[in-house]
């Protein structure tokens, strides 16, 4: 569910009448992208550039194929490359799916710069576009916004992360509202309640976050490691550092809540 795992490999949601108008080296740089065959793609996405019809979209695949790279081997010019073939493209010579891709590419490229505020800013503005993207490149945008930002967040005094917080927590509950199923919304809602500073609140939208995870079995499985990481990680040792429970005789606060966590997972297999 991490942005720093998601691979965004979803360029080649177009109607099938656009792609077989497509010059053959774009489409061909996308088939390539899709596969996760970096290397090939940005070299035909190369070729593609020569085209005066395919150059802004070629340079698109480009750029958005340097970055997964260097998301595989952490190679600077990778980053580089991709941020100059960005800097290149016309929007208004792409269309409208590949529009909203370049708001993605340029997010992405910020966060793996480091500059993960920005890069909230800019997967915003993709997500209000979102509607013609695919329910899971939805969901991994989503993802990557809340991750920028709860990244953001982290960089801040802990008396300046609550706006951070704030942001995702209103998000995700207004997805969880349209789709109570959203992966996404499952993890993002109890980290960034805990981030916001109410521990109880993290804590219950943790346990329903366990729970409707079974609404959607492709994602359960992610989602329950990840929540289940989370709270035996982080929430459970800060709730107990706070004893905000009520603790049966003989027990210590980490113990209780260990043991209250289990029995949420052992009755919500």
């Amino acid at each position: 569910m991490r942005a720093s795992a998601s691979v965004f490999v979803l360029l080649l949601a177009l109607p099938a009448a656009a792609r077989a108008a497509e010059p053959a080296s774009l489409a061909k740089a996308r088939v390539l992208y899709n596969a996760a065959d970096f290397d090939a793609a940005i070299a035909a996405a190369a070729e593609a550039r020569k085209l005066p019809a395919s150059a802004d979209a070629g340079a698109l695949v480009l750029a958005r194929a340097h970055l997964e790279r260097y998301r595989q081997r952490a190679d600077p010019a990778d980053l580089a490359a991709a941020r100059d073939a960005l800097q290149s493209i016309n929007q208004n010579a792409l269309g409208t799916r590949d529009r909203v891709d370049l708001l993605v590419g340029l997010g992405q490229s910020l966060f793996l710069g480091e500059a993960f505020g920005a890069a909230a800013e800019l997967f915003d503005a993709a997500l209000v576009q979102s509607a013609v993207l695919s329910p899971r490149a939805r969901t991994l945008l989503l993802d990557w916004w809340a991750s920028s930002l709860d990244r953001e967040a982290q960089s801040r005094p802990p008396d300046r992360r609550g706006a951070a917080f704030a942001r995702i927590v209103d998000r995700m509950e207004d997805e969880l509202r349209v789709d109570p199923a959203s992966a996404p919304a499952a993890y993002w809602l109890p980290v960034a309640t805990r981030g916001a500073g109410d521990l109880d609140r993290a804590w219950d939208a943790a346990v329903a976050g366990w729970v409707r995870s079974t609404l959607s079995p492709e994602t359960a499985a992610s989602v329950r490691a990840d929540l289940d990481r989370f709270v035996t990680q982080a929430l459970i040792p800060e709730k107990a550092r706070q004893r905000q429970l009520a603790i049966p005789e003989g027990q210590e606060p980490a113990e209780a809540l260990r043991s209250a966590w289990e029995l949420i997972k052992s009755q919500w297999k």
